[in-house]
């Protein structure tokens, strides 16, 4: 049976103090007073729902605690709560873990999306680091069950996020590397039948495999991986599924961007150069590949545009330049190493991308990216849009959050019940 759990809630929030000194007494207007009247009120809501749904965790029934971490997800993406994950870092990450051992593939997804998303809210550091210490080996057990496609991508982009954020040595990032590629080239025992990789979760691990890739120095890696690599994904550019060859397109620009592949010996040098050839002509003919039965125009000129910047990259050494607009500023990349960072954290992000970005300082260091202050800094100021979204009786948060009450109201009344069961249902 559960320990029973004491419900202690905060019931006030405060801006933060440089939030209250960037506005005087004096010059406040009661416009501004509603204002911040109002971001008390959504961040109370914030904070409350966190707690009641970090509750839900506990609970057995696993529909419960996949609504729970919905909620969670939420309210990470939509906000960076420093303050929560101060207090309740430890039992949060435990929670989720526990939820990707015993959990159901949706379960596992989420629960993988909140460990992300408390990484990158953690920041690096000492929690960062124990992040990926406690989750790196269920992790990788979790991968080798080989059931949904979504399951295992959501585990491999949360490996990639907590690696890149807690992995302070090249050792830890080139152990989660080789993690990402045995999903797809499993070390197989006696008598033991290969599981042939979804379209999608290859096109996650090649994903996953570049973002860590970014962080490594290319000239301490062994010369055979490169060019295993660079085999491995010259024949994914000759796969049906157009997401596959545009990850793949991607990783080789980034191996040859950062691989200082003029280091390595004769021998190695003259191997890779063929491939290199053989892989201009893929490329090439990606790059102007016409639409076929079926063909989405927009992926295919996705595919096109991609394999342009590709073709003109091996030939020329021209890297693509690209921008995103965040609030009043440009955020601008040169390199592919900087592009493959941008778009699998604009990806694994989805809806909070802007919102981390104009706060997140963490990212702010990866991006050399210095965001315009508000009058209400920190995600304060709130429009009417985001307190409808979590107000409405439809939100997650707000799920989660009667949910919660029901429960309460359910234990008021049989109080010899009085305690949660925590588990998992076998």
């Amino acid at each position: 049976m559960g320990k029973q759990r004491r419900v202690q809630r905060k019931n006030a929030a405060m801006l933060d103090s440089d939030d209250t000194d960037s506005v005087s007494s004096t010059s406040t207007s009661k416009s501004d007073q509603m204002v911040e009247t109002g971001v008390e009120d959504v961040q109370t809501d914030k904070e409350s729902v966190l707690d009641q749904s970090l509750d839900a965790l506990f609970e057995k029934r696993g529909s419960t605690r996949e609504m729970a971490l919905v909620a969670i997800v939420d309210g990470f993406s939509s906000n960076l709560p420093h303050e929560f994950v101060e207090k309740k870092f430890a039992t949060l990450l435990h929670q989720c873990l526990n939820s990707i051992k015993k959990g159901s593939a949706k379960e596992v997804a989420l629960a993988s999306h909140a460990i992300g998303l408390l990484a990158l809210t953690a920041g690096s550091g000492k929690k960062a680091q124990e992040i990926l210490e406690d989750a790196i080996s269920p992790i990788s057990e979790a991968l080798k069950s080989r059931s949904e496609s979504s399951k295992i991508s959501s585990l491999l982009d949360c490996l990639a996020v907590i690696t890149f954020v807690g992995g302070n040595e090249a050792e830890e990032t080139d152990k989660c590397m080789q993690i990402m590629w045995q999903v797809v080239h499993p070390k197989l025992g006696p008598n033991v039948v290969a599981t042939k990789p979804s379209p999608p979760v290859i096109t996650a691990m090649v994903s996953a495999w570049s973002f860590l890739l970014t962080t490594m120095d290319g000239s301490s890696l062994d010369p055979k991986s490169w060019q295993g690599s660079i085999s491995y994904f010259s024949t994914l550019l000759e796969k049906d599924d157009r997401s596959i060859r545009i990850a793949a397109g991607e990783a080789l620009a980034l191996i040859f961007e950062i691989g200082n592949l003029e280091k390595l010996s004769v021998q190695d040098v003259t191997h890779i150069q063929g491939l290199k050839a053989k892989i201009l002509n893929q490329v090439r003919n990606l790059s102007v590949e016409a639409g076929g039965k079926g063909s989405a125009k927009k992926d295919l000129n996705n595919q096109r545009n991609t394999f342009r910047d590709i073709l003109e990259f091996l030939e020329d050494g021209y890297s693509p330049e690209s921008s995103v607009k965040i609030g009043g500023e440009l955020l601008t990349t040169t390199t592919w190493c900087q592009l493959v960072q941008l778009n699998f954290l604009k990806r694994f992000l989805r809806g909070g991308f802007i919102k981390h970005m104009q706060e997140n300082e963490f990212l702010h260091e990866v991006f050399d990216f210095t965001p315009k202050k508000n009058l209400l800094t920190s995600g304060d100021r709130v429009s009417g849009t985001e307190k409808r979204m979590y107000k409405s009786p439809n939100s997650a948060l707000s799920k989660a959050r009667t949910q919660y009450l029901n429960k309460q109201r359910m234990l008021s009344q049989d109080k010899n019940g009085g305690h949660y069961v925590s588990g998992f249902d076998d």
